[in-house]
């Protein structure tokens, strides 16, 4: 077996025995609940099969690509970036305020919403940064701090001001919307040319288009430029990346803000849908997108292929509900069985590989040496 192909199927059994492992334990579970697991997972499959529910699935995972992406580039420079909720939250708030504040055509009007929301997110994730290299606190600490400062304190306080009206009232409506001109058009029309019509009003975000130019930009960065580069080799051995003349003070600042920048495009699917920040948008996306980092292995298609199981967990776990098969609270147990199972499996086959290589080495050193 050439090494290539070794190398996709080692790639490829982690997180498939990771997906294994958590069917299997969630059956156990539901079997010592009364429920019965076939069922369930027949109903999560149907549900899954028709064309609208595909969108829902869709659209969950695009936020969540986009978080795992960020939280990923963290990863890569050995640095915890647990800041992206209040990121991509602070950003979302200030994208949605500029947004409505300005009238600009319609492509000029959605690209500045859009480096708003980068600018913004990466500015705050690069305080963590800062704080990191000038006083040494940690980016573990100071994110989680952040993310506290961010939606106890900034977004509750400036969301009083900016919303809807100008005053504050006794109920929060979210900020003023934004001109259509601003807010992307579904992209239904793509997939009913090779389907068929969507209905129930179900509408494809064209982030989703974004989002995979994220992927794209974030694999040609990582692996094809100077700076992707001195990331990976400041995350994968400083002291020898220090010797080797990358500034590990600049690559830290660089890598927060580069992930904070992509974190910032998280709630622009939900912005792009409402064209408002709301009182109660939606919340988690960024710790959610550190487990789909994990479970991808900080690769573009393997975030893609996390966020994707993710977003099936999240729309299935309604259906459950509705049908009685199963408790909903399932879903959650899997994701976290996922995202245990995922980091034992890539330990394991981890080692499998050094061992291999290890005896490959030590056979060709045998093989030179008689």
């Amino acid at each position: 077996m050439n090494k290539s192909l070794r190398r996709v199927m080692f790639s490829i059994s982690a997180p498939v025995m990771a997906i294994v492992f958590a069917v299997v334990f969630s059956s156990v579970v539901l079997l010592i609940s009364g429920s019965n697991p076939i069922e369930a997972y027949i109903d999560m499959f149907e549900h899954a099969s028709k064309l609208e529910t595909q969108v829902d699935i869709l659209n969950r995972a695009t936020p969540l690509y986009l978080s795992g992406v960020a939280a990923a580039i963290g990863f890569r420079m050995n640095l915890f970036n647990i800041g992206v909720e209040g990121q991509y939250l602070l950003a979302y708030l200030f994208a949605a305020a500029a947004g409505s504040v300005v009238s600009l055509p319609a492509p000029l009007h959605i690209l500045f919403i859009l480096l708003v929301g980068m600018v913004v997110g990466g500015a705050y994730a690069g305080i963590a940064g800062v704080l990191k290299v000038t006083r040494g606190v940690n980016e573990v600490i100071s994110t989680i701090m952040l993310n506290a400062i961010a939606i106890s304190g900034l977004i509750a306080w400036l969301l009083m001001s900016w919303q809807a009206g100008g005053e504050i009232q006794s109920s929060r409506v979210g900020t003023t919307p934004i001109d259509p001109s601003g807010l992307l058009p579904n992209i239904n029309s793509w997939i009913e040319l090779v389907t068929r019509e969507i209905r129930q009003g179900k509408e494809l975000t064209a982030v989703l288009i974004i989002a995979i130019l994220v992927g794209i930009g974030y694999h040609m960065v990582l692996n094809r430029t100077v700076f992707g580069y001195d990331l990976r080799a400041s995350g994968g051995n400083p002291f020898a990346a220090r010797v080797g003349g990358i500034p590990p003070k600049k690559m830290v600042v660089a890598a927060m803000v580069f992930s904070g920048a992509i974190a910032g495009l998280v709630g622009m699917p939900e912005l792009m849908n409402s064209g408002i920040f709301p009182s109660n948008p939606i919340k988690g996306l960024g710790f959610a997108g550190i487990a789909v980092a994990l479970v991808g292995r900080n690769h573009p298609v393997g975030i893609a292929m996390g966020a994707m199981i993710f977003a099936f967990l999240d729309v299935s776990s309604g259906v459950l509900q509705f049908t009685g098969a199963a408790s909903r609270e399932i879903v959650v147990i899997m994701q976290g069985v996922i995202i245990l199972a995922a980091v034992v499996t890539y330990e394991i086959v981890r080692r499998i590989q050094e061992r291999e290589e290890a005896a490959a080495a030590a056979a060709a050193l045998t093989g030179g040496a008689s």
